[in-house]
């Protein structure tokens, strides 16, 4: 078989969705072996299948490459001391996404998400199922980001569901949580937020971008219900379509939902919400840096808390 045969053939091959995560962590476990094996080891393979190992590796160089940039959402639920929700992480009900956008100055990569019960110690709501999403974002320069440097606050990590206006399905209403940390040089959001699972016969997406509350500035719905941003946004921005099971919607909680957050929208312009008034900041020193979580300022008169 020539080189052209053996790469069509490659390219044609299916992988399962953890393909790359499970790849990376295979080479790893196989590197520390080799590393203890070292001083015994003897090169008794002949050149042929030397050359094959070779070209294997470099075929998947590009896969493995990606997935070994950044922490896992499992590692990252763990650098914030959450056991619980790395081991859900790291389990069957965990989705990988592993989509990269780049926009700005950034490469932006909705890394997964998982969905549960008890799986947040911090979280005192303990006895309802949230949904756990980790986000990692680069600089396209490879300036590395830091906790000290960059500006958390002022991007919004939030779900938005198609058919809903983007004014009552978000992080507000969600009662979310967002912290964020720099590792490596890379900055990860971990976001915590009531369950979207209920809205999952819809379309449901995972937006970030530059800015505060979800407004008509940012953001348009078309006739169909779709969400996109504004063509004329100009800030940092990502749209990432979730991969929910439909099965596991409750068309009766999102009526419930709808009734409580029953928000119009309408994509005529009007003044944005003044970010700084709708947030409280707290900083948490740590042994890389500091985390940052962004709590809701709750309005007069208002019982809800949100988070960006």
């Amino acid at each position: 078989m020539n080189r052209e045969d053996y790469r069509k053939a490659f390219d044609e091959l299916s992988f399962s969705a953890d393909f790359e995560a499970r790849t990376a962590d295979l080479l790893r476990s196989r590197a520390h072996e080799l590393e203890k094996e070292r001083t015994n080891m003897t090169f008794s393979k002949t050149k042929k299948i030397a050359a094959l190992a070779a070209a294997c590796i470099a075929l998947l160089a590009v896969s493995v490459s990606a997935a070994c940039a950044w922490l896992s959402p499992a590692q990252v639920a763990e650098e914030h001391g959450q056991t619980l929700l790395a081991e859900a992480f790291s389990g069957p009900d965990a989705i990988a996404i592993n989509e990269t956008v780049e926009s700005g100055d950034y490469s932006i990569t909705l890394l997964g998400l998982v969905s549960g019960e008890n799986l947040d110690v911090l979280n005192q709501d303990l006895d309802a199922a949230h949904t756990y999403s980790v986000l990692a974002l680069r600089r396209l320069d490879g300036e590395p980001l830091e906790n000290e440097t960059f500006d958390f606050i002022h991007y919004t990590m939030t779900p938005l569901v198609a058919g809903c206006s983007p004014a009552a399905v978000n992080n507000w209403t969600l009662n979310a949580g967002a912290s964020g940390m720099a590792k490596d040089g890379v900055y990860y959001y971990l976001l915590d937020t009531k369950s979207i699972e209920m809205f999952a016969d819809h379309t449901v997406y995972m937006a970030f971008y530059e800015g505060g509350v979800p407004n008509n500035t940012i953001f348009t719905v078309a006739e169909d219900g779709s969400i996109a941003f504004a063509e004329d946004y100009q800030g940092v921005q990502a749209l990432f379509t979730l991969p929910l099971d439909p099965s596991k919607a409750d068309p009766a909680a999102v009526e419930s939902f709808l009734k409580e957050y029953d928000m119009g929208w309408a994509n005529e312009r009007t003044a944005p919400a003044d970010f700084e008034d709708n947030f409280e900041v707290e900083r948490r020193e740590t042994e890389d840096g500091e985390e940052i979580f962004i709590r809701p300022a709750l309005e007069s008169g208002a019982d809800m808390e949100s988070a960006g």
